[in-house]
């Protein structure tokens, strides 16, 4: 048995320095050598292991153990989710389906900004509402190249607008998992982060637009973008305060389309921005709706595979003892590789355990699954070919080879930093800061999700901290739960697994360098700003933080 030390070198500062190294040679190797992403994630993990080993004193097996744990999660169920939306995509354009597509879109507005608002921001909020891990980022970057902007620009944008919705995840996971951990009803942190993202939604279109254009698209693009901004806002805060967390990214993510497209029918902007040399956008009388509907066969049926996914009734078939409880494949590893045991950061002295790779569970039937079944039957209503479908597999395969690698590498360094205590590390050395940890509260949300990948992952890690620090400090501890991961919405653009998503879904495999500094210097601008928000809240508007309700 080890027992993780969250101040192996007697500061918490020096120790916070050593368990930053990692992060900081991650940042060196993209920025300023420019290495390609999985020569930075190798790079990073062996740092990682070399600090975990010989400043924390974590047994070689156990660091062993953390990157088989992570290397495995990253191949699944996060790669297989983003293989399985790739391939749904090459499909849609093998098929010809995906002409139509840009005619039906560009039916509602040739304009580039709006485009990009109604497929990476609504369209993507409700990929992130349902399966999460990547995938809205993946299929709304390749619909956009598909659109005419440039790959690079698709992804940076794409990675932007998932900023809104990732608070809530997918069907309120990153919440409802930590709401669990820390013993709290979700509500109040559901509700906490609605009232705290208003800003965040509102502003993230119109900043868009701003990246696109400048201050003159956004003058142009006003009134339609207004109506997408406030219809998410509204709907997003109604949904989160008297809903649940559950469904916010859903719910706003189709109201905004929906309100959206039907103000389009009545206005249009007077001058059509685009990135590519169109200038004629003749009327398509051929697009009926048998043909459209047709065309966006492979998305609805997306759509549809996910709802059921995501049912209660559906995941019951998978308990124990339930009909479909042999699709969950556990793969046994060797039962000597020893336990880990984490100190509680309310009560040092006692210890609970930390899940390590003595197994690797296997869940057939999750949102990756729910996609590669949407492109089969793709292949059967649109009468594909199977050499064509064929083709389109081989060459996803191929494309993904080396951005597959990357991401199991990225989150094997999460494992690692996760199990050796590194991240906790990181967050107790910002617990320390007294009255001003309500602007480090987001931050260390932020870093959690940079480090992980995932909100999720970084609400479960620091959970435990953020209450414990509300308590210490005596403010309501649905703040700091809502700021952790508020913080993590910003971190997700910076983060090495969805870098590397974004450039598999574009075809930019190698240049992740060059896309972390695109998204690098708006998250940094953006978590400042929450942090800011946060402090405010604390000192002037503690009236908007709502009682948690314990279990």
């Amino acid at each position: 048995m080890w027992i993780q030390n969250y101040d192996p070198l007697n500061n918490i500062w020096l120790s916070a320095g050593a368990a930053g190294i990692p992060i900081i040679v991650f940042l060196a190797c993209l920025i300023l050598f420019k290495l390609k992403g999985y020569q930075a994630g190798f790079i990073t993990v062996v740092v990682a292991a070399v600090i975990a080993a010989y400043v924390y004193d974590m047994p070689g097996q156990l660091v062993g153990a953390s990157f088989v744990q992570g290397f495995t999660n990253g191949m699944w169920p996060i790669a297989w989710i983003i293989v399985a939306a790739i391939f749904l995509y090459k499909l849609s354009v093998k098929s010809g389906s995906f002409e139509i597509i840009k005619q039906s879109v560009i039916s509602i507005t040739p304009d580039h900004r709006i485009q990009v608002i109604l497929i990476g921001f609504c369209f993507g909020s409700f990929l992130e509402g349902a399966i999460g891990f990547g995938g809205p980022v993946a299929i709304t970057a390749a619909l956009l190249v598909g659109l005419g902007l440039k790959p690079m620009y698709a992804a940076g944008l794409c990675l932007i607008a998932n900023t809104a919705p990732v608070a809530f995840g997918a069907v309120g996971i990153p919440i409802t998992a930590m709401c669990d951990l820390v013993g709290v009803e979700q509500h109040a942190v559901s509700a906490m982060i609605g009232r705290l993202l208003v800003p965040l939604s509102f502003t993230v279109p119109f900043f868009i637009v701003f990246l696109m254009d400048g201050v003159k698209g956004v003058i142009q693009t006003f009134p339609g973008v207004l109506v997408t901004s406030t219809s998410f806002v509204v709907t997003q805060f109604f949904t989160s305060n008297y809903i649940g967390a559950e469904l916010p990214d859903i719910t706003s993510a189709v109201v905004a389309l929906l309100c959206t497209t039907i103000f389009l029918r009545f206005w249009q902007p007077k001058v059509i921005f685009r990135l590519d040399d169109l200038k004629e956008f003749p009327k398509d009388n051929t697009l009926t709706a048998g043909v459209l509907f047709r065309a966006w066969v492979p998305f609805l049926l997306l759509i549809a595979l996910i709802i059921i996914w995501t049912s209660a009734p559906f995941k019951s078939l998978f308990a124990k003892g339930s009909i479909l409880e042999f699709t969950q494949v556990t793969i046994q590893f060797n039962n000597t590789v020893g336990t880990i045991m984490s100190p509680s950061v309310i009560d040092p002295t006692k210890l609970s355990p930390v899940s390590v790779a003595q197994v690797v569970n296997l869940i057939a039937f999750q949102a990756g699954t729910a996609i590669f079944i949407a492109a089969l039957l793709t292949i059967a209503f649109l009468r594909i070919k199977v050499a064509d479908a064929a083709e389109c597999y081989w060459e996803t395969i191929k494309e993904m080879a080396i951005p597959i690698v990357t991401i199991g590498l990225v989150v094997a360094f999460a494992s690692i930093a996760k199990n050796s205590g590194m991240s906790t590390t990181l967050g107790q050395a910002f617990a320390t800061t007294g009255d001003g940890f309500a602007f480090f509260s987001p931050i260390i949300g932020w870093l959690g999700v940079f480090i992980t990948g995932s909100d999720t992952s970084s609400n479960l890690l620091f959970g435990i901290l953020q209450q414990a620090s509300a308590q210490t400090l005596g403010i309501g501890e649905s703040l700091f739960l809502a700021a952790n991961s508020l913080g993590g919405v910003v971190g997700k653009m910076i983060s090495p697994q969805s870098i590397a998503i974004a450039c598999a879904a574009v075809g930019l495999v190698g240049r992740e360098s060059d896309l972390f500094k695109f998204t690098f210097k708006y998250s940094l601008s953006f978590i400042i700003l929450i942090g800011i928000w946060c402090l405010c809240v604390a000192l002037f508007l503690p009236d908007m933080i709502p009682e948690v309700i314990r279990k």
